[in-house]
């Protein structure tokens, strides 16, 4: 007896990869004529199936240039800051601090903060990074970067940020940067990577905005007032990596007692089995 089930109105189908497809949807041509045919229209290199390809390049990309960089600091600033005003300064104290603390560093490798971080880490001697993301207006790399890549997406680009660092430190900036500190924020908030050091870089600069969290934010509920205990605040660059480093330790040694103790719970558990 067969057990074949009689094929529905549109009858049995047709299979694209995992894609089902009947009635009106059937294609007249088969994927490999498609592939194979000579004259097609360039259009197929715009639609989401090819953009998926490009956003895994990207991420190959991405993970293969930055998977043996080692420790380190993601840097988020300002790219309109010119080199006569002191956050650039602060920004390049920043850089060589962080390189003599053993970090490499990572910016979005432009022009303003990024351009001072980058520098002030290369002339220290160490690893300048910079991940750039394709812009309507021409942002070139800086001349400061060592190891740069340049992303067309916002996301892939932030995965490496945020997969690459073992802590953020934020200069005064505009949308951009605002966007990468609440995402990293977020990000700790909810768990969804180690509670890495955030440290904010010019009191004055970020007062009003805190205050403001603290005032308004907290008590609508809208966060927990210890939320904002993920964000440190400070004046100087010393003092910024001093922090990030301090909680780096931290977080090292809690992920060494966990390994400890699971790895003393696995024996616990092969000598309990040997003596049954």
């Amino acid at each position: 007896m067969s057990t074949e089930q009689p094929p529905g109105p549109h009858g049995n189908g047709y299979r694209k990869g995992p894609v089902l497809l009947r009635g009106g949807q059937v294609p007249r041509t088969t994927s490999d004529q498609r592939l194979l045919a000579s004259g097609n229209e360039p259009d197929w290199v715009h639609g989401d199936p090819w953009r998926v390809m490009r956003i895994q390049s990207e991420f190959v990309e991405g993970f293969g240039a930055l998977a043996e960089v080692g420790p380190a600091v993601s840097v988020f600033g300002s790219a309109r800051t010119k080199p006569d005003e002191p956050e650039y300064a602060l920004a390049v104290a920043v850089g060589a601090a962080l390189v003599q603390a053993g970090y490499a560093v990572i910016t979005g490798g432009g022009p303003g903060i990024m351009e001072a971080t980058n520098r002030g880490a290369s002339e220290a001697g160490g690893l300048s990074i910079g991940l750039g993301i394709e812009l309507p207006f021409e942002q070139r790399m800086n001349d400061w970067v060592d190891l740069g890549v340049n992303f067309r997406y916002f996301f892939a680009s932030k995965t490496c940020f945020v997969k690459y660092s073992q802590g953020f430190v934020v200069l005064p900036g505009g949308f951009g940067t605002l966007d990468e500190l609440f995402e990293s924020l977020t990000l700790v908030q909810t768990h969804k990577v180690t509670g890495f050091p955030i440290v904010l870089i010019g009191r004055d600069y970020w007062k009003g905005l805190l205050d403001w969290m603290r005032s308004t934010v907290v008590p609508r509920g809208n966060i927990h007032a210890p939320d904002l205990d993920l964000i440190q605040l400070v004046d100087d660059p010393a003092e910024a990596v001093h922090l990030v480093c301090e909680r780096d330790a931290e977080l090292r040694a809690e992920e060494e007692a966990a390994v400890a103790a699971n790895a003393a719970a696995e024996q616990e558990a092969e000598r309990a089995s040997n003596r049954r």
